[in-house]
């Protein structure tokens, strides 16, 4: 599908080694463990500002790499994508597969989670399968000594036959020996004795077969016995990369491939295949980590999980999930509607002034007025909307989003949706990257990684656009207030908080149609299931909340929207005053487009308006202003009262609020976020389809809504 084309295995292997930052002289050190174990919190802690991010080479998969330094020695961090097993079902889990089994690290530390570690303990003596540098970092021991849960680390250590350390990333308690024990290992000082699980003795018996010759072959490069164990449970991607990790086909050998056969017939025999004994494996592995974690934890109180569990009856129930949901999403909207408003105000002011200073400098030097109009009231002009109307809602927004991430919400939020994509022939973690769609469609459809299977990742990425993004919140705001909320008085921000609720809850619904018709059209297929993972609720990292928002999402965000909208700036001021036959480019454009748009409920200078903001949704409303004044560069009202009195004034009633908010709803995704879906899927005909198809929804719903209306003689 053109989703990852190049996220073959080991073939970016050696590319993910030359971009540590200097493996010469750096201790390489790579961190795993599953997700929700607090293991970007050991990363941050240790590199503190010292890393960076990018993607694995030929992969949308996140690759952040940072350094610290310890007893005079430079460490190069890697910090793997969190999987709950080396036996991929994702890219993120075959990225951490691949470099644990073949990038060499020097050591390998497993971040485990110490309230839960019967679980967490899988992904260990999967890796101690590979290599013999393991460190074993047991996280939330505050966690667990809050619920009065005890580890015996040292026992545990002694059974697994590597160090184990104890820490509590978020306050940095334990992460001084961690280095040290990093250290430690990666030069050799600590000797480590790895355990090996003995299984089936059938599977015992294969792998003494296929040993002897696999270890003529590689040559000690990758141990011998898990190499066996990977040819025995047919894993074929693991085997593709095998194979080019060596550079060769493993099973060209005569020797490997004859006794893979003697072996086959064995389990064909016993009337065993590949998927039982993957499953005798893993079921082995399990049962031996439930084992350890019985002989190592001893529980204070063994109703420990009781307040999370009373809490997760009212929030994941069918009577109150859904109703809760909406509540405290529309809290959030309230909060960003009501905080947004004076910050975007200060900030236009502030640019305005900033204006009159370039102008007076233009002025002054005697530039041409052309190149001030281009320069000025096009470029900067768009470029200080764009920034004084994303900025605020943004920075509200995300930190609120992320709290509600930090507090262990949303993994309910994909709970209480799940059954609804399911029915769509959707995947449950599509109503987290719908989520993310609130704040920015690109951060939705980056946050659409998450999804393993590429055809429910592509159905998410394709719809996430249905969603609102906080650049069309102050054109659907504004509208609900002076249309649908102007007669509600003092309640005004309530009923507006209203009507963008009502307007989210059709965008789902839109979204779990569209799917649906996407699962039975062009990306056939069932629903995949998937473990979803419901974390303790762990209290909220404030610092760390407005960072991760901040860097991670607001600036990220609002730089790629300033790279679009700067050039449209310069374009929209040429068709605002460019005059052909006493009219200017906008004024015959948007006469062309009259017709569609009044069948649509709308008019030629709306249309016009959603097609010169393709850049940034922002600019539409300053746009529309502009060609209802003629002003020839782009402006904005000083309240909503005079927005409302141009509005009718040019023949606006509440069919074409509605039909605005309708469209702006469901129309092409704006610059950005095609972008990003470029360079998401790799794939020019599935941004063209992302484009195509709210548009098509949309001109739909608005047609069928303006028609309607107008049969019922509701509106003149």
């Amino acid at each position: 599908m053109g989703l990852t084309c190049k996220s073959t295995g080991m073939s970016t292997i050696r590319d993910i080694l030359n971009v540590q930052t200097n493996p010469a002289k750096d201790i390489v050190v790579a961190l795993a463990g599953n997700p929700n174990t607090g293991k970007s919190t050991v990363f941050n802690n240790l590199t503190g500002l010292k890393q960076h991010t990018g993607n694995w080479p030929g992969k949308t998969v996140a690759n952040a790499q940072g350094r610290f330094y310890h007893r005079g020695r430079a460490f190069t961090l890697v910090d793997l994508p969190g999987t709950y097993s080396l036996i991929p079902n994702s890219v993120e889990e075959e990225v951490a597969r691949d470099f644990i089994c073949f990038g060499k690290p020097d050591a390998t530390v497993v971040v485990v989670d110490a309230t839960c570690l019967e679980r967490n303990l899988n992904l260990v003596l999967q890796i101690m399968e590979i290599t013999d540098r393991v460190v074993v970092c047991v996280n939330l021991m505050d966690e667990a000594c809050r619920k009065k849960i005890r580890i015996e680390l040292d026992k545990l250590s002694q059974i697994l036959g590597v160090p184990v350390v104890g820490t509590n990333a978020r306050n940095g308690t334990g992460l001084e020996k961690l280095k040290s024990v990093i250290s430690d290992i990666s030069t050799g000082s600590i000797q480590t004795a790895p355990l090996r699980l003995e299984y089936h003795p059938l599977i015992e018996r294969a792998v003494q077969l296929l040993r002897t010759p696999v270890d003529a072959v590689i040559e000690g490069r990758i141990d011998s016995r898990w190499t066996s164990l990977r040819l025995i449970d047919g894993d074929k991607t693991i085997r593709n990369s095998i194979s080019q990790y060596l550079g060769f086909n493993l099973l060209d050998d005569e020797n490997v491939l004859d006794q893979l056969h003697i072996v086959e017939n064995i389990f064909r025999n016993h009337r065993i295949d590949s998927d039982a004994i993957r499953d005798m494996i893993v079921s082995r592995i399990i049962v031996f980590a439930e084992k350890t974690a019985n002989k190592i934890v001893r529980f204070g109180n063994k109703h420990h999980n009781q307040l999370d569990r009373r809490i997760d009856r009212v929030l994941t129930s069918t009577t109150f999930g859904i109703p809760i949901m909406v509540a405290l999403l529309g809290i959030v909207f309230w909060l960003t509607i009501q905080g947004a408003n004076y910050p975007s105000q200060l900030l236009a002011a502030t640019f305005f002034r900033i204006e009159d200073s370039l102008t007076d400098f233009f002025m002054a030097n005697g530039l041409p007025p052309w190149l001030h109009g281009m320069l000025i009231l096009g470029c900067y002009r768009t470029l200080a909307w764009v920034i004084s109307v994303m900025l605020p809602p943004m920075a509200i927004f995300f930190p609120l989003f992320t709290l509600m991430e930090d507090l262990g919400y949303l993994p309910r939020v994909a709970f209480n949706l799940d059954s609804f994509f399911k029915r769509a022939c959707a995947h449950g973690k599509q109503a987290l990257t719908m989520c993310m769609g609130f704040g920015c469609n690109a951060a939705g459809i980056i946050s659409c990684r998450i999804i393993e299977s590429p055809r429910e990742r592509l159905i998410a990425t394709i719809t996430n656009n249905f969603v609102p993004c906080n650049g069309r919140f102050p054109a659907l705001i504004a509208l609900s207030s002076i249309f649908i909320a102007h007669s509600a008085g003092a309640f005004n921000s309530i009923a507006a908080t209203l009507s963008v609720l009502g307007v989210i809850v059709l965008a789902v619904i839109v979204t779990l149609i569209v799917s649906r018709l996407l699962s039975g059209t062009i990306l056939k297929g069932l629903p995949s299931s998937f473990t979803l993972e419901l974390p303790p609720y762990r209290r909220p990292q404030v610092c760390r909340i407005l960072i991760r928002s901040l860097l991670d999402r607001t600036l990220f965000v609002l730089g790629r929207a300033i790279m679009v909208a700067a050039p449209a700036g310069i374009i929209i001021w040429i068709l605002g005053n460019t005059v052909i036959g006493g009219m200017s480019l906008m004024d015959h454009a948007a006469r062309f487009l009259e017709p569609a748009g009044y069948m649509l409920g709308m008019d030629g200078y709306i249309l016009m308006a959603f097609i010169l903001g393709f850049p940034a949704n922002e600019i539409v409303i300053p746009i529309l202003i502009m060609s209802y004044m003629s002003t020839g560069a782009m402006t904005e009202l000083d309240s909503l009262t005079a927005l409302r009195e141009l509005l009718v004034a040019n023949g606006w009633t509440w069919l074409t609020a509605l039909c605005f908010m309708l469209f702006s709803l469901n129309h092409f995704p704006c610059g950005t976020t095609l972008l990003t879906i470029r360079k998401e899927t790799q794939s020019c005909k599935w941004t063209w389809i992302s484009f195509i198809i709210p548009t098509i929804a949309g001109i739909i719903i608005c047609f069928i809504v303006a028609q309607g209306v107008r049969l019922l003689g509701l509106v003149g």
